[in-house]
């Protein structure tokens, strides 16, 4: 796709990327639901997705080959609000794990604040193997074959792995076709679209202005820690921008063609206009090259998985040399893997709460949408560290008054408390 920002990082196999996010999604739902005393009914209310779709895409490819791909939709629980949740584009992508991070969404926006459900879509394409018009006809058609359980009041999607502002243009402009011009249906547009300034680097400064509460509390200033992120895609990159912006030093960044490590710190600027020329990282002259079990071996204040889900396994948790891991991507980080990192003494601040950047701005373009309303750049960055200070403090108070050092735990502890909450409220449970 030229001139899309669409680089995929490095991935794990697709069996092990979906069985980690179900397994964490499990283990930690299990866990939190046996603490609160949750009964079965209640425990089966918060489980099990609301609506499942899967649909077939065929497509007559620009090549002339004809391909039929899978899109799936999966809405898991809307107590508190509309469904929300981003569309994937992604070759090895399966329902079990569309399922595990729809979950997520729902945890993530209660944990925000936000008035959503949770949701998520996506489809088993790779998107740079296709032609831009290939990618369009294949996120069209797959509109169409999902528009009846869309709705601004009812799903909105968002941009995801493989997918882009571009795309959410042509599903916004698609649903309006037959419904009339509706920009709140989808997040994460084009701002001459409707979209919300500062969307695109919300999930990413959200993780920079997550390291920053986590700095604080410990009475440090995050200028002068030393970073490392494994991913340089959208949260990445705009991760890298925010922390350098506070005097942070990123000492090294892998992706997908490999790793760059300088012990002084990289320039952030610099080597986005190397990846904007050269696809990666890799090659970038003011770094050394630095292996993928080097990269994880990096002597670090924090350590930012901004990859896919399953990348820090036991192994990966072995090698790490760092005092915190802030999740900027969805379920990178195995229970067993986040075990050992416990036991060593390494802070975990999970997904559900580190990377609520992106929701929480799309959010905002929602209600500035539903407002024909265009807020300044400025407001919306206030507001999103505003948020992000309240998500971090909501999630400790939970966990000081549980008692258990696990920042996921309380983060779920408090989902499933405003979830079950607003159920309860709703009559859909007689607890």
């Amino acid at each position: 796709m030229t001139g899309e920002s669409l680089i995929l990082p490095p991935a794990a196999p697709a069996k092990q990327r979906a069985s980690s996010e179900l397994q964490i999604a499990t283990t930690f739902f299990d866990a939190a639901a046996e603490r609160l005393g949750l009964p079965d009914h209640e425990r089966e209310l918060l489980w099990r997705p609301e609506l499942e779709i899967e649909v077939r895409i065929p497509i007559e490819l620009r090549s002339g080959e004809v391909r039929v791909f899978s899109g799936y939709r999966v809405q898991h629980n809307g107590s508190r609000g509309p469904f929300k949740g981003g569309l994937r584009f992604h070759p090895d992508v399966d329902r079990s794990e569309v399922r595990a991070l729809a979950s997520l969404m729902t945890w993530k926006t209660a944990i925000a604040s936000v008035p959503y459900g949770g949701a998520k879509g996506a489809i088993d394409c790779a998107p740079a193997e296709l032609e831009l018009a290939d990618l369009e006809a294949i996120t069209r058609t797959y509109l169409n074959k999902i528009e009846s359980v869309l709705g601004s009041k009812r799903d909105i999607m968002a941009p995801d792995v493989g997918t882009n502002a571009r795309m959410m243009g042509w599903l916004m402009d698609q649903y309006s076709i037959s419904r009339g011009f509706e920009p709140a249906i989808v997040t994460g547009k084009p701002v001459e679209l409707g979209g919300s300034l500062g969307r695109e680097s919300a999930t990413g400064m959200g993780v920079a202005y997550m390291l920053a509460c986590a700095a604080r509390d410990a009475g440090r200033e995050l200028a002068g820690q030393r970073v490392a992120l494994q991913g340089f895609g959208n949260v990445g990159r705009w991760a890298a921008g925010g922390l350098a912006a506070f005097g942070a030093h990123v000492v090294a960044v892998e992706d997908a063609g490999g790793a760059v490590h300088a012990e002084r710190g990289l320039d952030v600027a610099a080597l986005g206009a190397h990846v904007d020329e050269a696809g990666t990282v890799a090659g970038f002259a003011g770094g050394e090259p630095i292996s993928h079990d080097e990269l994880l071996a990096v002597e670090c204040d924090a350590f930012v998985p901004a990859a896919l889900g399953g990348m820090i396994d036991e192994r990966a948790a072995d090698l790490l040399r760092c005092s915190l891991l802030v999740e900027g991507a969805n379920g990178p980080t195995t229970p067993a893997a986040e075990a050992l990192l416990l036991e060593r003494g390494v802070q975990v601040i999970p997904d559900v709460m580190a990377n609520v950047g992106g929701v929480v701005v799309s959010y905002f373009e929602w209600v500035q949408n539903l407002q024909h309303f265009q807020w300044s750049a400025e407001e919306v960055d206030q507001r999103l560290r505003e948020r992000v200070d309240a998500v971090y403090r909501d999630v400790c108070a939970c966990r000081a008054t549980s008692g258990d050092g696990s920042l996921r735990l309380a983060a779920y502890e408090l989902a499933l408390t405003r979830v079950l909450t607003a159920a309860r409220q709703r009559g859909y449970t007689s607890g």
